[in-house]
């Protein structure tokens, strides 16, 4: 047992326990607590999301960035890509400076602290806004579902596979309002007054988990591993520094008008490349691992690439799916013209009604198909929706006219089913392959993979209109499918 989970302040009955159903956690404080800190946060993440393509394509006259679609995509992909790459250093500082707690606690900060830069009026505090949002991202995300599963020790792989689905499925109430509310906001008054309500949704968010910190295991204690002395001083020394000359650079650039914005993509899509093949290398040589979870980490290697390939195909929601919106989809109903980041509760709408049946599902298939055989099945749902918008795209060239809406809400139903693979049972996967003290790295190294696919999505935003990129990538997904698929059995015993 962690330090982070060695002491609690209210007693909780095993997950696995036979006489206790998975709905009773609703009526735990701890799941409350959670529950409502990450429910706010995805209605900032969803709201902010939701406007972000939208207000990076908007002309400058119409207080927007002026972007092209291909810049404004890649832009997108940096964001989503940058938020799951900071869940590494994020999980790091949660097992060895911070803590579980005070790492959620911080990250929850940082990112009200982001969305507030973004409302402001001027297109100087947007980019900075962007960045701390990333950033706090990072602190909370790989935490949380750490904090979750230390609040349910002895789970079996099934039943952590379903409280997981029922925990995603009840976060996805404020996803689900969140871009109505900044949507209506941004597209019809002011976009930076969308980004504002996010901000205030996100305080919501720190006030619930301030009230109900008690209830959660570690929030008493320190990190899981604690830095010795010297290297933690050393830590705090140079974290000044690197802060300090960030300052310098940014303010040395914002006086020289700043750097071209592809540049500086291209180079963060690089870097997110990297980082995976570093991390995995890091982890495999650290001395404190034996052999046993050495092996556990190269099976991992396994289950990571497939789950690269599905994500950067989800980093096509916010921008690819946004612009088939607002281009290809005929948005009247009853008179009025229902704006296009509207489209974006989609997702979180059939996650909300799709969840339980996972959850149940995954009770009742158990162990009978593995962690390849579910992730290709994820595969094959995403590249199904592409496939939809692919179909989609040929009628509205061929005849010149917006689409239905039908054909992109069911491109969202097939990308739902896939992220409802992806999420609950990766991050399972996760909790069961990590060595012992390293929980949120691992959990970081999960949002590393989704940083990779978000990352190499938004690059491929550039070829919209280049080539038909709906019925590449919905090729690719199901070539990727039967590759994990022919795996299976290998990554089973690994």
């Amino acid at each position: 047992m962690t330090a982070d989970s060695s002491t609690a302040t209210t007693p909780v009955a095993p997950l696995d326990d036979p006489g206790r159903p998975l709905r009773s956690m609703f009526r735990e404080r701890w799941f409350s607590t959670l529950f409502m800190t990450d429910m706010w946060e995805r209605f900032s993440f969803y709201g902010m999301q939701a406007l972000l393509f939208l207000y990076a394509t908007a002309p400058a006259a119409e207080g927007g960035l002026g972007l092209s679609d291909g810049t404004a995509g890649a832009l997108f992909g940096l964001y989503i890509s940058a938020s799951f790459l900071a869940a590494m250093p994020g999980g790091w500082l949660g097992d060895r400076v911070l803590g579980t707690h005070r790492a959620m606690l911080c990250g929850a900060l940082i990112i009200m602290a982001g969305h507030l830069s973004m409302a402001v009026p001027a297109h100087a505090t947007f980019y900075p806004g962007l960045f701390l949002v990333a950033c706090g991202t990072g602190l909370l995300k790989p935490n949380l579902p750490v904090m979750f599963d230390q609040m349910n020790p002895g789970a079996s792989s099934s039943r952590r596979q379903a409280a997981f689905s029922l925990f995603y499925m009840s976060i996805q109430v404020s996803a689900l309002i969140g871009p109505l509310v900044t949507g209506a906001l941004g597209e019809r008054v002011d976009w930076h007054l969308g980004f504002g309500a996010a901000a205030v949704g996100m305080a919501f968010g720190v006030l619930q988990y301030m009230h109900g910190a008690s209830s959660l295991r570690g929030t008493a204690t320190g990190p899981s591993r604690p830095l010795p002395p010297d290297a933690l001083r050393r830590l705090i020394r140079r974290g000044w520094a690197a802060l300090a000359a960030a300052v310098v650079l940014g303010g040395g650039l914002a006086a020289a008008g700043g750097l071209p914005l592809r540049p500086v993509l291209a180079l963060c899509g690089l870097a997110s490349l990297a980082a995976p093949v570093w991390y995995f290398g890091r982890l495999l040589r650290g001395a404190e691992l034996d052999e046993a979870a050495r092996q556990r980490i190269r099976g991992y290697r396994r289950i990571f690439v497939p789950s690269v390939v599905f994500w950067a195909m989800y980093g096509q929601l916010g921008s690819v799916f946004s612009l088939f919106a607002r281009e290809h989809t005929n948005r009247q109903v009853a008179g009025h013209t229902v704006p296009a980041s509207w489209f974006q509760s989609a997702h979180p709408l059939f996650l909300l009604l799709l969840a339980p049946l996972f959850a149940w599902l995954w009770l009742r298939i158990g162990a009978r198909v593995g962690v390849a055989g579910k992730f290709s099945a994820g595969l094959l749902c995403a590249g199904g929706g592409f496939a939809v918008l692919a179909v989609a795209a040929r009628f509205a060239s061929d005849g010149g006219m917006p689409v239905s809406a039908f054909w992109l809400l069911g491109a969202f139903l097939c990308m739902t089913c896939g992220e409802l693979v992806f999420g609950p049972v990766g991050l399972s996967v996760t909790a069961e392959s990590t060595p012992e003290g390293h929980n949120s790295r691992m959990m970081g190294l999960f949002y590393l993979g989704a940083a990779l696919g978000a990352g190499l999505g938004g690059q491929l935003s550039h070829l919209v209109g280049v080539l038909p990129l709906w019925t590449y990538l919905a090729g690719f997904a199901v070539a990727a499918a039967a590759t994990a698929l022919s795996l299976r059995h290998r990554t089973a015993r690994m």
